[in-house]
């Protein structure tokens, strides 16, 4: 049964709203008309490897209902970052041995994996404060002077998960707050996770 964090219903609104704002019904609405199955395919191709078992998932998956890794989610976010392309991640680029032979190698392997228009869109949409200024406010933590930065945030339930994933064509940065024992914090997304974005970004 899933709401908003205001609990307000707001009737028919615009898509670039709705994401801007974190509206969740539209969103699940939109997941139902996408689909599971080409959902979790397109989830996968941007890098998610978590959401593997379809028969746990229902339509609160696109709201939070599916465990996901900050790594993940930051990589994924680098497709829109990236027109469409994936460049799958990795922590080392070279290994070498005493006397500098290479023994292995990072090498690139991006593809294609949404259409260039698609991903342009959804960073527009990310990227658009005044869209953002009836939830967030203006010039908020997710606002970035004199730079064009699409970002995200997002909540779990009793707030025990604070999200902000954010990107420019040239860096993605994910910043997950919450508490190691899984107690609820006092505050969600926006206002725990994205003062750290901010600064970092």
């Amino acid at each position: 049964k899933p709401n908003d964090y205001d609990g307000k219903f707001r009737g028919p609104m615009k898509l670039r709203d709705a994401l801007a704002q974190s509206i969740n019904i539209p969103a699940v609405k939109l997941f139902y008309l996408a689909g599971l199955s080409e959902s979790l395919k397109t989830a996968e191709d941007m890098g998610i490897s978590t959401l593997t078992d379809p028969s746990r998932y229902g339509l609160t998956l696109v709201i939070g209902g599916g465990e996901v890794s900050l790594l993940d989610i930051t990589s994924a976010y680098g497709v829109f970052a990236n027109d469409g392309v994936r460049n799958p991640y990795t922590g080392i680029l070279k290994v070498e041995d005493a006397s500098g032979k290479v023994l292995e190698e990072w090498s690139a392997n991006d593809r294609q994996v949404l259409p260039k228009n698609t991903a342009l869109t959804i960073s527009d949409i990310l990227k658009d404060e005044n869209a953002r200024v009836p939830t967030f406010g203006a010039h908020s933590v997710l606002y970035i002077p004199n730079r064009d930065v699409a970002v995200k945030t997002g909540t779990t339930n009793n707030n025990k998960d604070a999200w902000t994933v954010g990107y420019t064509p040239s860096i993605a940065v994910g910043v997950w707050a919450g508490n190691n024992d899984n107690t609820p914090m006092k505050k969600g997304g926006a206002a725990v996770a994205g003062p750290i974005w901010n600064k970092f970004i």
